[in-house]
């Protein structure tokens, strides 16, 4: 079966506002940027945490934070089944996770296996005093206990339906898309 566009959720200025809000969320929570570090989940995780860090260096007068990526590929559940030769992308973490607050950047969570990957592989790096995770999108439909402290937009769907977040460092421009299965 074919998808085809149920929605338009999310359009570029929307995508904005709703990271700054984030940015401005985990400032506030965090009391500023102090032992803070964001780590971005490959591949559209990842440039979402780089632009929530920009944003948080624009308020907090220009504090950078350390970004980091994340690639969970080797720690899925559901390896053998999504290649027999899956695409290995690399980490990239140029700083201590040890105590520190680490905000956990994807762009939609789900089932929530993906989160639980990247907290495995967080954990396997070191001890941070915390992880917080921040997604753009909520969809629901979770199969294990994992929330997230921050969310840009919850979006109630079926299991039929998916949301697609484009963003113009992969797709050409900014958008979520709730995608609906099409009958033949």
């Amino acid at each position: 079966m074919a998808l085809k566009v149920k929605s338009n959720l999310m359009d570029e200025q929307m995508i904005r506002r709703t990271l700054m809000r984030i940015s401005h969320e985990i400032l506030e929570r965090n009391k500023g940027t102090q032992n803070m570090g964001i780590v971005g989940i490959r591949c559209r995780g990842a440039y979402l945490a780089k632009r929530v860090a920009q944003m948080i260096k624009e308020i907090d007068g220009g504090k950078k934070v350390p970004v980091g990526v994340l690639d969970i590929t080797l720690y899925r559940d559901d390896l053998t089944m999504i290649a027999a030769c899956p695409v290995v992308h690399s980490t990239k973490i140029d700083f201590d996770v040890n105590d520190k607050k680490l905000v956990l950047v994807d762009d939609v969570l789900f089932t929530g296996r993906t989160i639980r990957c990247a907290l495995d592989e967080l954990i396997d790096m070191g001890r941070p005093e915390c992880i917080q995770l921040a997604v753009l999108v909520d969809r629901g439909h979770r199969e294990l206990p994992i929330r997230a402290d921050y969310v840009g937009k919850n979006v109630p769907t079926t299991r039929d339906e998916s949301v697609e977040v484009r963003l113009t460092e992969v797709d050409g421009k900014d958008e979520v898309i709730l995608l609906t299965q099409e009958d033949a």
